[in-house]
């Protein structure tokens, strides 16, 4: 890469930090702010340059942020101390926001932008911080595609799986939607046809090894196999996020006039996912596990007792050894 952007990199978090670290290894000119600065200061080791206040990443030419809430990235943006908070005048040329934030945020943000001059491209992700280091990270992209043109070098250093530009405006967030759609009805059914299996007589790792080598094994169902087998509900992602990404997905389709029967009844089978939770000792903390752990509820559902199989299972998200 010839480095000749200015870079700027907001949020060290599960996601945030392996990203900007793929773009420091690269070689290029990276300046970082997090909140806590503790978590930056190992890439300041490799090269990167911390700054104080996200207001001191003003004048990069590139700014990426990858923030928890639309809340959060206003805050960084626009509050004390903000990116945008200064002169007028002082504004990054272009905004790659790779957070997950609802389409209505984004168009608020994208007038905004446009107000200081600067261009802006949504660019949520699918995968997850494991995703990022294996090199399996993919970006989905819209807004003017001069600037998407300028930033997708950048964005193919940490999304080895690939950059697809989508078209203007917010369309990539519709596009993140429809992705964890799909996710919830995947998982939905995978946990599914694995209780029956199990209830059948098959091993949990016997069944899934044969789907995983099948031609409906996927990068996905691999990954989320060894959390099947070994009940593993380290948090990837939460019931509650998918849950409002459903919802998401449902409220488009009754305002485009397309049915939807099949994420429909994924909403309502992940419903009894949340009277389930009610069962634990914690039901707030449970409900901040992964969402594999729908597991449990197709289990108690079906009368199957679940324990762990204590067989280990490759996720296909190990990172490769450097030659």
């Amino acid at each position: 890469m010839d480095n000749k952007h200015s870079l700027g990199w907001i949020g060290m978090g599960r996601m945030g930090y392996p990203m900007a670290e793929k773009l420091v290894d690269a070689g290029n000119n990276v300046s970082l702010w997090n909140r806590t600065r503790a978590k930056a200061e190992p890439l300041a080791e490799k090269g990167a340059n911390l700054v104080d206040n996200p207001s001191d990443l003003s004048a990069v030419d590139i700014l990426f942020t990858m923030v928890s809430t639309g809340t959060d990235l206003n805050q960084v943006l626009f509050g004390d101390n903000g990116v945008l908070s200064g002169d007028e005048s002082a504004a990054p040329k272009i905004i790659v926001d790779c957070s997950s934030i609802g389409g209505d945020e984004s168009v608020v943000f994208r007038e905004k932008f446009a107000e200081r001059g600067a261009e802006y491209i949504s660019a949520p992700v699918s995968g997850n911080g494991k995703c990022v280091k294996a090199g399996k990270l993919s970006v989905v992209a819209s807004g003017p595609e001069a600037a998407f043109n300028q930033a997708k070098p950048y964005l193919e250093t940490f999304a080895l799986r690939g950059v697809s530009y989508v078209g203007e405006g917010e369309l990539a967030r519709f596009c993140k939607i429809a992705h964890n759609v799909m996710l919830g009805v995947v998982i939905q059914n995978l946990a599914e046809i694995t209780i029956l299996a199990q209830k059948a007589g098959v091993p949990r790792h016997a069944f899934l090894d044969f789907m995983n080598n099948s031609v409906m094994g996927s990068i996905f169902t691999r990954y989320k196999s060894n959390a099947l087998v070994n009940l593993d509900w380290t948090t990837t992602f939460t019931p509650p996020l998918l849950r409002k990404d459903l919802d998401l997905g449902l409220k488009s389709g009754r305002e485009l006039d397309v049915p939807m029967p099949v994420t429909a009844a994924t909403r309502e089978a992940l419903q009894a996912h949340f009277g389930a939770a009610q069962l634990k000792d914690d039901p707030e903390a449970y409900l901040q596990a992964d969402f594999s752990a729908i597991l449990e509820t197709v289990a108690l559902a079906a009368g199957v007792s679940l324990e762990p199989e204590d067989v280990p299972i490759p996720t296909g998200l190990e990172v490769p050894e450097k030659s």
